[in-house]
Parts: C-alpha cells; sequence; structure tokens
C-alpha cells in the first residue's frame, strides 16, 4: 500500500465522515475552494462512489456529481481521475463504471472479488491528480470504521493511507449523539491511522453553541484532538448533492400554500431516481415551486408533471402504475386544462408507447408497455450513450446545454417531431433529440442539466406562466445556475474561515494560518 518513492506526491487533506451524509461532499467542496483561493492548485479526489447522480466529463467519461461540484470549486474541469469507480445502483445489484466506462452489472459480492484488479486503477487515478495538482482533497464515503465491510473499503482508510493524507473527521449533530459519533468513530480507528486525524468538525448546528463547550473539551480529553469548529446549519449554502439523502434539498425550502402567480411543479419521486439535481435549478426560479410526489394522492393539480431520469426503467414504470401516478399523468393529459407533461432521459423513455429490452439490459421482459403520452419506441442497447452537448430546441434559436447517459435509444414514429437539435462535443456529430406532440403539452429529451441555462429555464417557464395566463418573467430576475454555484464556493470557503480553527491544517499542507485563525 506503500507509494513508489519516485511517483510524485501531492500533500492531501482527507475528509472522513462519521456516516453518510454528514457533510463531507460539501466540506470538500469548500476546502478546494479555500486552497485555490489560497493560491494553491488543487483537484478533488473520491475513490469509489455510489451514487445516481452523475455527470460526463469532456472526456465522454462518467463520474459523480458531487466531483464535478468539488472540481467546478477548484476552479478546474472535471475529469475521470477524480472519481475512478462510480457505481450506480440497480435493485440488489449496481452497474460498475471504472475509469468513466461501465465493464458491467455486478452483485457485491462480484464486485468485492474484483478489489485486488481495482486497487491498482484507483491508486493510478490518485497518482496522475497527484503529480499534476499541488494539493488534493481526498473524500470518504459512508463511514470509515463499518467492521463487516473494512476489508473491502477502497475509499476510506486505505486510500488515506496511500495518499499519505492528513484526515479531518465530520459529524453531523442533527443526527443526535453528535459525541458518541466522534468518539465511537476514534475508538475504532487503529492507532496509525487516529494520528493521521488533525482535527473533528461538528455540521448542521442551530443554537447556542456555547452550550457545547462541555462536550467539546471531553473530545478533546479523551482523544487529545481539537474540534476545529461548529458549523452552523446552512441549508442555503448547499452544493450539487450526489446522495438520495440529499433529495428533498433540491426542492423548493418553503413548502407552503401557493401563492397568487406561482406555478406547482410536481416530479414523480421513483425509486431509482438519478440526476434530481436537474431541478434544483428550476426551485430556485421566482414563482416556481417544486414538489416530490409519491402517490397518485399526491398529485393534485400542478402545471407540470417531470418523469425524471432513473437507472431502473422498467422496474420505476412499474412502480408508477402500482402507486396510482400512471393513471393520474394519463388522464391529466386528457384535461384541456391538465399540466404540461416531460420526461427526462428514463422518464422519456417511459412516456412512449413500448420498451423494448431483448439484450436484458435492464429486466428479463423483453417489451414492456409505456404510457404511450408519445408516439416513440425506446430499445435497450449494450452500450452506454455519453456526452456533453449544446444546441437549441428545435425550430428556434433558444439555446441549450446539458449532457447525455443513456443505455436506450428512442425512435419517433408518426408525425411525431424532435424537440432539440443537438451537437455531441466529443465527435461533433449532430442529432435530432427527443420528442414533443403536436399540442406541445408532452414532451421528453434525453439531455440532462436543460435548466441550468438561464435563458431556457425563463422561455419554459414563461411558456408554463402564459398557460395559466400570469405576467411573464422580467429577464433576468434570477442568476444562471453557474453563476449561483460560483458565488456559493466562495460563501463555501468563507464560511470555513468564519467557523473553524484552520491552523492544524495549514500546518500540515502549509498555509496563512495567522490569517486563517483570526
Amino acid at each position: 500500500m506503500t507509494r513508489p518513492d519516485s511517483t510524485p506526491r501531492a500533500s492531501s487533506l482527507m475528509v472522513l465522515g462519521t456516516a453518510s451524509h454528514v457533510g463531507k461532499s460539501l466540506l470538500t467542496a469548500a476546502f478546494c475552494r479555500l486552497l485555490a483561493e489560497e493560491g494553491h492548485r488543487v483537484a478533488p479526489f473520491k475513490a469509489q462512489n455510489m451514487a445516481l447522480n452523475s455527470f460526463v466529463t469532456s472526456e465522454g467519461g462518467e463520474i459523480g456529481r458531487a466531483q464535478v461540484a468539488q472540481a467546478e470549486a477548484s476552479g478546474i474541469e472535471p475529469h475521470v481521475d477524480m472519481n475512478p469507480i462510480l457505481l450506480k445502483p440497480m435493485g440488489g445489484v449496481s452497474q460498475v463504471i471504472v475509469n468513466g466506462h461501465p465493464i458491467g452489472v455486478m452483485s457485491a459480492r462480484e464486485y468485492y472479488a474484483e478489489k485486488a484488479t481495482l486497487w491498482p486503477r484507483v491508486t493510478a487515478a490518485y497518482d496522475r491528480l497527484a503529480g499534476q495538482y499541488e494539493r488534493v482533497v481526498l473524500e470518504g464515503a459512508g463511514s470509515p470504521v463499518e467492521i463487516n465491510l473494512t476489508e473491502h473499503d477502497l475509499t476510506n482508510l486505505k486510500m488515506a493511507r496511500y495518499a499519505d493524507a492528513a484526515v479531518i473527521l465530520v459529524a453531523d449533530i442533527e443526527r443526535g449523539g453528535v459525541f458518541a459519533q466522534i468518539i465511537g468513530t476514534w475508538e475504532l480507528l487503529e492507532p496509525g491511522d487516529r494520528a493521521r486525524v488533525v482535527g473533528f468538525v461538528i455540521n448542521k448546528f442551530r443554537g447556542d453553541v456555547t452550550l457545547l463547550d462541555s462536550g467539546l473539551e471531553f473530545v478533546r480529553e479523551r482523544t487529545g484532538v481539537p474540534v476545529l469548529g461548529v458549523l452552523p446549519y446552512r441549508p442555503d449554502l448547499q452544493i450539487d448533492q450526489e446522495d438520495s439523502l440529499g433529495i428533498d434539498e433540491t426542492a423548493t425550502l418553503d413548502r407552503g400554500e401557493l401563492g397568487p402567480g406561482e406555478l406547482d411543479v410536481a416530479v414523480a419521486r421513483v425509486p431509482g431516481l438519478s440526476n434530481f439535481t436537474d431541478f434544483w435549478p428550476l426551485s430556485r426560479v421566482p414563482g416556481v415551486r417544486v414538489r416530490y410526489m409519491e402517490r397518485g394522492a399526491h398529485f393534485g393539480r400542478p402545471d407540470l408533471v417531470v418523469l425524471p431520469g432513473t437507472k431502473t426503467t422498467v422496474r420505476d414504470l412499474d412502480w408508477l402504475r402500482r402507486v396510482g401516478l400512471a393513471d393520474r399523468i394519463i388522464a391529466s393529459r386528457a384535461e384541456e386544462d391538465g399540466p404540461r407533461i416531460l420526461g427526462i432521459c428514463g422518464g422519456f423513455q417511459m412516456l412512449g408507447r413500448w420498451i423494448e429490452d431483448p439484450l436484458g439490459v435492464e429486466s428479463d421482459r423483453e417489451r414492456v408497455e409505456g404510457l404511450g403520452l408519445l408516439d416513440t419506441v425506446t430499445r435497450f442497447a449494450a452500450t452506454k450513450t455519453r456526452h456533453l452537448v449544446s444546441g437549441q430546441v428545435n425550430g428556434s434559436d433558444l439555446a441549450i446545454l446539458g449532457y447525455e447517459i443513456h443505455m436506450g435509444e428512442t425512435e419517433r414514429n408518426g408525425a411525431t417531431i424532435p424537440w432539440l437539435a443537438l451537437t455531441r462535443r466529443q465527435n461533433q456529430t449532430t442529432i435530432l433529440d427527443g420528442a414533443i406532440d403536436e399540442a406541445g403539452r408532452v414532451s421528453g429529451t434525453y439531455v440532462h442539466g436543460l435548466f441550468d441555462s438561464a435563458p431556457f429555464t425563463a422561455s419554459f417557464v414563461n411558456g408554463l406562466r402564459a398557460r395559466r395566463k400570469f405576467a411573464p418573467l422580467a429577464e433576468p430576475e434570477w442568476q444562471s445556475h453557474r453563476d449561483f454555484l460560483a458565488a456559493r464556493y466562495t460563501n463555501l470557503a468563507e464560511f470555513l474561515r468564519v467557523h473553524l480553527d484552520l491552523a492544524p491544517i495549514w500546518s500540515v499542507l502549509g498555509g496563512p494560518s495567522a490569517r486563517s485563525s483570526d
């Protein structure tokens, strides 16, 4: 596990957590931004990610969405080396993606049997980053001391040892038992791993921080390691999420009754929902309320219904029927004042007449009936399509940007017309994508990230407003999603400066300790 002496080494910092969703991804992004602002060339790294929220890099590889956000915070382009292994759950098994490309579908035991061949690919990816950047900020996964998983874990302590990383351990006080989280994790660490820990961070605190003083002192006395600080709960500083535990944070935070002139957007919360960050920019638009629905009884009277991306299209189509949402969506299409219906990726596939799977890519059913709202047929293929795309709404000059990640191809039938005209960046191929019905009420596309573009979003939202005879939004009434995130990364770095004692970190990485501990 020791790195070859001839390999260039970056000074590295690793963010481990006491559990999932304690704030590791956010703090990794924050430290990436902090180091970048202090003049360091920095890159993020996560050895293995399990997430349905993914992204396509410029070279056509697929990585977890969190590493994309962390790369943006670092001021660099995302690359597959930042997340060499991505696992995409498919209900008992996972699609395994290595260096941006799928290598198969495996059970947990099958995957564990491959770890000896995967570990060198992980370390090679890290070494390439370490040779290119001055600093690497590594993110762990879940807890580093899960006894039943330790021998198979490529992401946490094994990676910390290989990278010779200083470690920060993050705990979430919102879950309760925060001191037990910290002390329990500490007690299960081996002595050599304890020596890497430069400090603890308590996240998501609400209230008077002085009430924690006795507990913070106890942690210091018990472990000899300081609590670097207590971070207040700040949902307004969230970044793109990869973990499904963060899905609610992509909806509109204020979920009260609709006000005059407000639009109701209902997204089906299918079990295999992927890339739910697609809807976060929409939830930030003035006068738009985004919510998730899980039952036909939750349907209400939305202005827009969204069938989102999913890794398990057939299973989630069955789920839509089972919970009564399929019937409500189909019935709403026949209502004169019913909602607009939008399908993205797997949701687009569901809107068609048939889904065919002759190779058993998703299930053992060769042909499944779709919702029949678009005259299209989808056929799953053995190869995955992964592209960054640009283009426009078909027949207009309204520009769009986004990315494709899908296993199937969809054929339009009859008079069905494409919705978008796209150019794929990797090979400059121009294609006609998606479909839209004659009335313009039902549309679908394979493009993720549509609402990241403010002009497209303004046009789309104003179309919904016009159907309700609401006044259009003045342009621009809100930041583009990219500008919004750039400001948030800057705020995250300042968040660390204000609330953490950074001196122990600067002491191992080198940095402006005097400035950061003012």
